[in-house]
C-alpha cells in the first residue's frame, strides 16, 4: 500500500512503525490496551444479547462485508473493532443464549476462554519439541488423563486434532493399514491398491456423515461403508452387524472397521458397546468409538452409559461439544501406542528418522497435522479452575433437561417425538392436534423452521427421518431452562398455526375464485 493512501491522523497507529503491531516485550502497552478494548466490546455485546440470532439474511450481510476495501485498512483498533461489531457481533449467532438449540455447539467456559488468550497469544506449535516445550508435556498429561477415563490401559496413547471428523479419519486411516499390514502376511499380493478394493467399514445406519467421508478419502470409496440398521431407540442392531460382517466374508471381503457411536449427533444414542467389543473380538476387526458427543459422559455421574468403551481400538473425543471447550478441542485415541506408527513420518528439517531424543518428544509423530495448535491449554485450565466435576455436572444439566423435555413433549399432542433421548438432544415435529392437513407435516415444519431463524426469537436444527422433515433441539446450555424450552414450543406451534391458516385462506380465496 503506498503511504499516501494510509490514514495519517494523530491518533493513526500507522504514524508508529510498522513492528509495533508485533507481539513482544516492547509492544506489550499496545497488545494490553489492544486486548481490554476487545474485551470490553465483547463484554457489553455479551450483555446486550437478547436473542440467539439477529435474523439478519445472508444478501444482507454480504453487501456490508464485500463493500469494505481491505486495502485500505481504518485509522486505529477501536476504529477496527466497531466496524467488527458492525459486521459480525451484531449479528453472530450466540450459542450461549438458552435459545439457542441447533447444533452442537456449547457456550464456552471462562477458564477455556482464558486458555484461547494465551495460546493464541504465544502462539506456540504442538509438532516438534523445540517449538512447543511445556506444551507437548501439557497435552501429553491430558491424553493419559483422557485415557484413563476411557479404561483404555497402560499402553494407550494419541493426540489432538482440529475435530471429530479429522480424529475419525485418523482412527481409520490406522485401522486401514493395520489391516492391510495383517492382509499382507496371509494373501498372495502386499500392494495395498490391491487390497482395498475390499476394505469394509460397518456402521449404524444413523453415525456421523465423516466415516463415509474417510472411506473417500482412504481410498475406498462412499460404497466401502455398510450401513447398519438400528433399532427403535436408534442404536445399532448386533444382530444385523453379524450378519453383515458374515455376508462380507462369503462374498471375500474383509471388514475392516466397525465404526460404533457413543452419542449419535441426531439422537443422542449410544450403540451397544460391549456387545460390538465381543464381536469385533471373535472376527479379528478393529473397533472404533466415535464418542465426539458422548464423551461428556466420561466426567458425568452417567459413566455407566459408556461401559465397554475401553475395549475399543481407537476412540473418537470432542471436548469442544460436551466440555464447553471453545472451536477448536478435540483429540483420537488408541489402546495400543505403537498404531501411531501407522501416521508417522520424518522430515529432515522437523523430526529426522533416528534423530529423536526420547527426553524431548515430538507431537508431529502421532498427528495428521504438522503445525498444531496449542488447544489442549484450554482443557487444561478448565480442569486446574473448575474441575472435572463439576464439568460433569454441567452436561449432566443438559441431559437432564432433554429427559424433562422429552416428558413435556410426550404429553402435548402438538408434537410426535422419534425416541427417549439418553444424551440431550431430540428430533420431533410439529403435527396438527386436530388430526388436519396431513399432507402438510413436512411443509409446516420446515417454514417453522426458517420462520424462527428468521425472527431471531430461536435457533433450532433440522434433520430428516425415513424421508420425512423433523425438527431438532441440541440441548448443550445448562442455562437453558424448561421454561425456555416451553416458550419455543409455543412459538413452534404458533408459527405452524399461522402456517396452516395462511395455507387454508389461500385454499378457500382459489375455491371462490373458480
Amino acid at each position: 500500500m503506498d503511504s499516501a493512501d494510509r490514514p495519517n491522523g494523530p491518533q493513526s497507529e500507522y504514524a508508529t512503525d510498522r513492528r509495533s503491531h508485533l507481539l513482544n516485550g516492547s509492544t506489550v502497552e499496545h497488545y494490553l490496551r489492544s486486548m481490554t478494548q476487545c474485551i470490553e466490546r465483547l463484554a457489553s455485546r455479551f450483555a446486550d444479547v437478547d436473542r440467539p440470532f439477529s435474523g439478519i439474511s445472508a444478501p444482507q450481510l454480504d453487501a456490508a462485508i464485500s463493500g469494505i476495501d481491505l486495502q485500505r485498512p481504518v485509522a486505529d483498533t477501536a476504529a477496527a473493532l466497531d466496524e467488527l461489531g458492525h459486521i459480525y457481533l451484531r449479528d453472530a449467532v450466540y450459542f450461549h443464549h438458552p435459545r439457542y438449540l441447533g447444533h452442537l455447539n456449547c457456550p464456552v467456559v471462562i477458564p477455556a476462554v482464558l486458555g484461547e488468550a494465551f495460546l493464541s497469544s504465544i502462539n506456540s506449535s504442538l509438532d516438534t519439541w523445540d517449538q512447543s516445550a511445556g506444551g507437548t508435556l501439557i497435552e501429553r498429561r491430558l491424553i493419559q488423563w483422557t485415557a484413563a477415563h476411557l479404561d483404555l490401559g497402560d499402553a494407550a496413547d494419541g493426540v489432538f486434532t482440529s475435530g471429530g471428523t479429522q480424529s475419525n479419519l485418523q482412527a481409520l486411516l490406522i485401522a486401514r493399514d493395520e489391516t492391510c499390514a495383517g492382509l499382507a502376511r496371509t494373501v498372495l499380493t502386499s500392494r495395498k491398491s490391491e487390497l482395498l478394493p475390499r476394505l469394509r467399514i460397518l456402521t449404524s445406519e444413523v453415525s456421523h456423515f465423516s466415516i463415509a467421508t474417510s472411506a473417500a478419502l482412504l481410498g475406498l470409496g462412499r460404497e466401502a461403508v455398510i450401513s447398519v440398521p438400528t433399532d427403535q431407540d436408534k442404536r445399532l442392531r448386533t444382530d444385523d452387524l453379524v450378519r453383515e460382517v458374515d455376508r462380507c466374508r462369503q462374498d471375500g471381503l474383509v471388514p475392516m472397521a466397525v465404526v460404533a457411536t457413543a452419542g449419535t449427533t441426531d439422537f443422542g444414542s449410544i450403540d451397544p458397546l460391549h456387545q460390538i467389543a465381543d464381536i469385533c473380538a471373535q472376527e479379528g476387526i478393529w473397533m472404533h468409538v466415535d464418542a465426539a458427543y458422548g464423551c461428556g459422559l466420561l466426567v458425568s455421574r452417567r459413566r455407566d452409559l459408556l461401559d465397554g468403551i475401553g475395549r475399543a481400538d481407537s476412540v473418537t473425543v470432542d471436548f469442544h461439544k460436551s466440555f464447553f471447550q471453545p472451536v477448536s478441542s478435540s483429540a483420537v485415541l488408541v489402546r495400543d501406542r505403537s498404531m501411531l506408527a501407522h501416521v508417522t513420518y520424518h522430515a529432515n528439517y522437523l523430526n529426522p528418522a533416528g534423530g529423536s531424543d526420547t527426553h524431548a518428544p515430538n507431537q508431529v509423530d502421532k498427528s495428521l497435522q504438522t503445525t498444531r495448535r496449542f488447544d489442549a491449554l484450554k482443557l487444561w485450565l478448565t480442569l486446574r479452575i473448575m474441575g472435572p466435576d463439576m464439568v460433569g455436572a454441567l452436561f449432566d444439566d443438559v441431559v437432564d433437561l432433554a429427559a424433562a423435555t422429552w416428558r413435556l413433549m410426550a404429553d402435548d399432542p402438538r408434537f410426535e417425538v422419534v425416541t427417549q433421548p439418553q444424551l440431550s438432544t431430540l428430533v420431533f415435529r410439529y403435527v396438527p392436534p386436530d388430526g388436519s392437513h396431513p399432507d402438510l407435516v413436512d411443509e409446516v415444519n420446515l417454514y417453522v423452521r426458517q420462520a424462527l431463524l428468521s425472527s431471531g426469537e430461536a435457533v433450532v436444527a433440522a434433520t430428516t427421518v425415513d424421508g420425512a422433515h423433523y425438527l431438532k433441539f441440541t440441548l448443550l446450555n445448562p442455562q437453558t431452562s424448561l421454561d425456555d424450552i416451553a416458550d419455543v414450543l409455543g412459538l413452534i406451534a404458533g408459527h405452524a398455526e399461522e402456517f396452516l391458516s395462511d395455507t387454508d385462506d389461500r385454499g378457500k380465496t382459489r375455491v371462490e375464485a373458480s
